[in-house]
């Protein structure tokens, strides 16, 4: 019957803070933001040598950086070498700042049952790139950066959005490692 929820809305005697803590919040990270770097010089950028490849960070969430949603930093890939292969939820954008070369990207395909199952498509599509082109990563894509000069090296600016991430999707799967990477013992 309409309006039966009435009879019930009122039950319970459980109690919270929930809205005022909200508040509360607001405020701490009011006061935190004014502590957070809005100017992050070169030499407080990090490097890291990882399984996608050598990279320095330009912000991540890691860092004492204001930036709340944007995941950057700076790929090298060696003269004729490549990165890692991997897959991330988060779409992707690459500004290929020196160098040239080429992309691999690979669909993935979806079932969901009980839970959710991504397979990769067999079809590769190749995209090739040079200094000021932008690179598209489309969500959940599985691809590698190649560097096609056997030469120089090639610098690549990635961005991801940390969205994802905040509401459950922060699926990362390496699939190779880049060549030059030396896992800790």
């Amino acid at each position: 019957m309409p309006r039966e929820e009435a009879k019930r809305y009122g039950k319970g005697n459980k109690k919270t803070e929930f809205y005022a803590e909200s508040l509360q919040e607001v405020k701490d990270a009011k006061k935190l933001n004014e502590t957070l770097l809005k100017l992050v010089k070169a030499e407080e950028m990090p490097w890291e040598d990882s399984p996608q490849g050598r990279i320095k960070h330009i912000v991540n969430d890691r860092m004492n950086v204001r930036m709340k949603t944007i995941d950057a930093y700076i790929l090298e890939l060696p003269p004729g070498s490549r990165s890692g292969k991997h897959r991330h939820m988060a779409e992707e954008c690459l500004y290929v700042l020196e160098g040239k070369g080429y992309d691999l990207h690979q669909d993935m395909d979806f079932e969901l049952g009980d839970t959710y199952i991504w397979k990769m498509n067999p079809e590769v599509k190749r995209f090739d790139w040079e200094e000021g082109d932008l690179v598209y990563v489309p969500v959940n894509t599985v691809h590698q950066h190649f560097n096609a000069d056997p030469k120089k090296p090639a610098r690549l600016i990635s961005a991801t959005n940390r969205a994802y991430q905040w509401v459950g999707f922060n699926d990362l799967e390496q699939i190779e490692n880049a060549p030059d990477y030396k896992a800790k013992a």
